[in-house]
Formats: C-alpha cells, structure tokens, sequence
C-alpha cells in the first residue's frame, strides 16, 4: 500500500490489479526478445513463404484459452505453421528460423495480455498479428502500432475463416510497408549497454519524463486546501 502510488515500469499489467498498477500512472516497458535481431534483411514479401507462424504453449488457462481454439482452426492450413514450442533445445533457433521466413506472427494472449513473442516478431521483421483484447504497448502515446501491427479481436479471431481472410487481404504493398516500417522502430525495442539514441533504455526514459506533467498536476490539485489540513 505505501508503494502503489510509484510510477512502475512493467512490461505487463496482466499481473496487477488496477488499483496497483495501471496505464494511466505507470510506464509500459518493451519485453527483452529471445530470438537475434535480423540484420541486413532483404527477405521481401515473396521469399517468406509461410503466410502465419506460430510457435510456442498452446493450452494456457484464463485469457490464453484462445490458443487452444485457433490452434484447432488453423492446424490443417497449409500455409500456416501452429505448433508446440519452447525454448528448451533448439527452440529458440527453430523459433528464428520460423520468424525470419514468414509474412505474419501471431501474438496471442497467453497467461498474460502481452510476452516477448511479440517483440521477437519485430526483431525478426515479421509483421505481428496481435490478438489480446487486453493488451498495453511501450511507448503507444508515440508510436502508431497499426503501421506495423495487425490487430485482430479476439471474438472476430475465433469466427471460422475471419482471420485467414483477413491476412490473406492484405496486399503485398501494405505488407512491404509494414515490413519497412518493423525496420524502423526496432531499435526502440533494443537493450543494449551502454544504451544508444532511441533504443529501448532511452525510451522509457523519455515515457517517465511524459509522465512527469501529469504527476505535477496531480500533485498541485492534491496540495490546494493543505493549509487548512490541520488539527483543530
């Protein structure tokens, strides 16, 4: 209770109730991604050829029941990679190998909203696929995701043939953009020491300094009848 009204850096609200942790007072931090970032990659629309690639738990419980559903949907697609996965053996090299050789990846709610899944699709260049109603993004009050991100309801998702539609529709000028854009903000996700202009170090730092007006505000309102906050 002393601690609640710090600002926190998270990489997740998923875990917190709102009375603790909540976008309005707190920083949303990206994830540390798992698989190498793809450098000088020329993989265009037409050398990925697996159109959706997922891989990783499947049964997850609360909000990640909606694995266990697409799974069952799209397991017999044939331009679709579902399957089991971690990072135990090569699981890892499987994962990058898979990222770097598809047009989309999906990002799917699991035990929490949010996970490095996510931003091992950036790393990777390849156009994330967000299904996770609940869902908090690093710097969003900055940076558009929808120029680089699919987002996907999670009831439209779990409609027969709505979310293969919906991929298959996107042309391969739009991916390319996207594609290009991915490019360009993946050094914001990027932790490195010691930390470079705009990677992920600075920018949470720049979302605190964001923060510091409101707090301000706050604080002045908080403070306009202490005079009178006495004991009489």
């Amino acid at each position: 209770m002393k601690l609640w009204p710090c600002v926190f850096i998270l990489s997740d609200f998923g875990r917190y109730p709102p009375t603790i942790a909540n976008v309005e007072k707190d920083i949303i931090a990206p994830y540390k991604h798992v698989v190498r970032t793809f450098e000088n990659d020329s993989s265009g629309f037409d050398d990925r050829r697996t159109l959706l690639y997922f891989q990783g738990a499947i049964y997850r419980k609360d909000g990640g029941f909606i694995r266990q559903e697409l799974y069952y949907l799209l397991r017999e697609e044939k331009d679709v990679h579902f399957s089991f996965g971690s990072i135990q053996a090569n699981g890892i090299k499987d994962s990058t190998r898979g990222m770097r050789s598809s047009k989309f990846c999906l990002n799917i709610a699991g035990d929490t909203p949010s996970s490095n899944r996510l931003f091992d699709a950036i790393a990777s260049h390849c156009v994330p696929v967000i299904i996770s109603d609940d869902i908090e993004l690093p710097y969003e009050d900055i940076l558009d995701y929808s120029k680089f991100c699919v987002f996907v309801r999670t009831s439209d998702a779990l409609k027969k043939n709505f979310l293969l539609k919906l991929i298959r529709g996107i042309s391969k000028e739009e991916w390319t953009r996207m594609w290009e854009r991915l490019k360009e903000v993946e050094g914001y996700f990027e932790f490195g020491y010691p930390s470079q202009k705009n990677d992920a170090v600075q920018m949470i730092w720049q979302a605190v300094a964001r923060k510091v007006p409101e707090i301000k505000l706050k604080l002045h309102r908080h403070k306009r009848f202490s005079r009178f906050d006495v004991d009489r």
